[in-house]
């Protein structure tokens, strides 16, 4: 299946949710590019992205998992470009 690039954009207004995140971010580790996060103390909230380099149905998978966590976020912008392996 051919690799997409995106960005996994995700808000985190549950504190209690971190530590499902960072279990899931650790399950698709070998996809992650990189990640980036901000923690926004005045709006007692987080926002982290996340630069995955994977087939569309593993990025889907984890945004979706990601997404269903009480209290978090996360929509997805891939690239138009299909990432070169």
């Amino acid at each position: 299946m051919a690799s997409r690039v995106a960005i996994v954009g995700i808000i985190v207004e549950n504190p209690e949710a971190v530590e499902k995140l960072n279990a899931i971010l650790h399950e698709y580790a070998g996809y992650i590019v990189g990640r980036m996060g901000i923690p926004y103390r005045e709006r007692k909230l987080s926002i982290i992205s996340i630069a995955v380099d994977a087939p569309q149905d593993i990025i889907s998978a984890m945004a979706g998992r990601i997404g269903r966590l009480s209290g978090v976020s996360a929509k997805t912008v891939y690239s138009a470009v299909g990432a070169e392996n």
